[in-house]
């Protein structure tokens, strides 16, 4: 590839490492059942102004499989970041995100009814790892962390659904169509708890570009420039971006926020990458 095809490349998967950090600073003006619905909205208005987002229909029994998609995909996951990110750091949260592609083979193993390819088992046993060395230091700091490390797994076992349930909608309608309507399932759906919540709100400056950032480039451009990559690129090139997701957020939380990194959670990262990287393969 050429320099500007890795550049490309890096786009997506560098935007969304930044969430956690945007997260994370939005958190010092927003409760935490705000954060969602703005992030939510303020990325389906901006996918709003594609006009391959709006372009295609779709019909059948399909609505429904997109209600549930931003169910599962959008409403609870990123609802629940937001409030774990009250007890555990935005790069612990982050390096945890890594393993994403170890949840997405074993429910695709358990939808298919087939066992993984050996290679696969051996690298959701080394994923699985890596996930327990992340969250180690950070459990032994009470049941509050244990908690938030708690709900990122869990965001992480709806990743695992929602992203079997998107691939055969996203082969009929393409990405963008997909993803718009199920953010407006997913604004739908969150809407009334930050509504519930808007009286909390400080603001400031800095949370709020924080907030605009999140939500147009982490939950909108990403998804964009992703999209182009799966066409310029090939699908399976393009998604390996996401590995760069645990490598951004632990060199902001550590050197913007001045989170304190676990040397074993560094080094549990590394091995969830190395399980995820094996695990997902085809």
């Amino acid at each position: 590839m050429t320099g500007a095809d890795w550049a490309r490349w890096a786009l997506p998967g560098a935007v969304w490492g930044t969430s956690f950090f945007f997260i994370a600073e939005a958190l010092d003006g927003f409760p935490a059942a705000v954060v969602t619905p703005l992030r939510v909205g303020l990325g389906f208005l901006t996918l709003g102004l594609f006009p391959a987002a709006r372009r295609t229909r779709v019909t059948g029994a399909d609505r429904w499989r997109i209600i549930l998609l931003g169910t599962i995909w959008m409403a609870i996951p990123l609802s629940l970041f937001p409030f774990a990110e009250q007890h555990v750091s935005s790069s612990v949260t982050g390096m945890l995100n890594g393993g994403t592609p170890i949840f997405v083979t074993i429910v695709a193993a358990a939808l298919a009814r087939r066992a993984p390819h050996a290679r696969q088992v051996v690298g959701l046993l080394l994923g699985l790892a890596g996930v327990v060395l992340i969250a180690l230091p950070t459990a032994g700091d009470g049941g509050n962390s244990l908690g938030g490390i708690g709900l990122i797994l869990l965001a992480l076992v709806f990743y695992g659904f929602a992203l079997n349930v998107a691939v055969p909608l996203q082969q009929r309608y393409g990405s963008l169509p997909v993803l718009w309507r199920a953010q407006g399932v997913a604004l739908v759906l969150t809407l009334p708890f930050g509504l519930a919540n808007a009286g909390d709100i400080t603001g400031g400056w800095r949370a709020t570009l924080s907030m605009l950032a999140l939500g147009v480039l982490g939950t909108a451009l990403a998804y964009v420039a992703m999209a182009n990559n799966a066409g310029h690129l090939g699908s399976s090139r393009a998604s390996a971006s996401v590995y760069l997701i645990p490598v951004v957020s632990l060199v902001l939380g550590a050197a913007v926020r001045n989170e304190d990194v676990a040397a074993l959670s560094v080094a549990g990262c590394a091995v969830a990458l190395a399980g995820a990287w094996m695990a997902g393969r085809g």
